[in-house]
């Protein structure tokens, strides 16, 4: 019988603020796609939020430059600015490394 290995660690909770569906925002979601599925294979989850359609979530969440993610958890938050396209220093930003 073949059991699946158990995910170990911590699980991660990002929110990636963007506006609208330019190109700068879907680079952004695929690098974060591609960066979880690498690192964090099972334990993250992904919140993408369109300031374009919730304004009032920039003011609350303090975001001024697009795109622009959060780490919620684990603890502290962090934020890393842009595509995500440096992915080593998404990842030391993000403390993943």
């Amino acid at each position: 019988m073949n059991r699946a290995k158990p995910v170990t660690g911590p699980e991660y909770t990002f929110r990636l603020f963007i506006s609208g569906l330019t190109s700068r925002s879907q680079r952004a979601i695929a690098n974060l796609q591609n960066i979880c599925e690498s690192h964090l294979a099972g334990r993250y989850r992904i919140e993408v939020i369109d300031l374009d359609k919730s304004p009032g979530r920039a003011h609350d969440e303090q975001i001024i430059a697009l795109p622009t993610l959060l780490k919620v958890s684990p603890l502290p938050p962090l934020r890393v600015i842009g595509d995500l396209s440096r992915v080593d220093k998404v990842l030391r930003g993000l403390d993943i490394r």
